[in-house]
């Protein structure tokens, strides 16, 4: 990414979401941006899975977890699977696994947190919905940015 979200926020002001909210920069490349797809999933990764087994063109998932820590969506195996299907990145409103792993694998990740425990596979689920999450509207389609100091995404 060669737009850092600072500047990125200075040219645009207003006109661009900022999110407040604190993620955790996990994988391994810090800086990504691209069009965004959505998954909405609680502590169960089955629908995440089969959205980044698809081609990501350098999209960025976004996945609403609820904000659970309780179980982990994503572990390396799956960072792997979306690093290898070309997705720029994840963005994810819960817990990941494995963070020594996905921080070594050459993708974007960023999240509340860690916990060993796994994600459930049921399957339950929605994709490509409209998120919101600390008043930020996360739709598929616009343009997510994210670095070191956050997330922007387009209105």
């Amino acid at each position: 990414m060669t737009v850092k979200t600072a500047d990125l926020y200075d040219d645009l002001g207003e006109d661009i979401q900022s999110l407040s909210l604190q993620m955790q920069n996990l994988g391994g490349v810090e800086a990504f941006e691209g069009p965004i797809r959505t998954v909405r999933c609680f502590e169960d990764n089955a629908l995440l899975k089969s959205v980044l087994s698809e081609p990501g063109e350098g999209r960025v998932l976004v996945v609403d977890a609820g904000g659970s820590l309780k179980r982990a969506v994503m572990g390396d195996m799956i960072a792997e699977l979306a690093r290898g299907n070309g997705w720029a990145g994840v963005v994810i409103f819960g817990a990941i696994r494995d963070r020594e792993e996905i921080a070594r694998t050459a993708i974007g990740v960023k999240a509340l947190g860690s916990n060993p425990r796994k994600s459930t596979k049921t399957g339950a689920g929605e994709k490509d919905v409209t998120l919101t999450v600390d008043d930020v509207v996360f739709a598929p389609g616009k343009r997510l940015y994210s670095d070191a100091d956050g997330i922007l995404v387009e209105r």
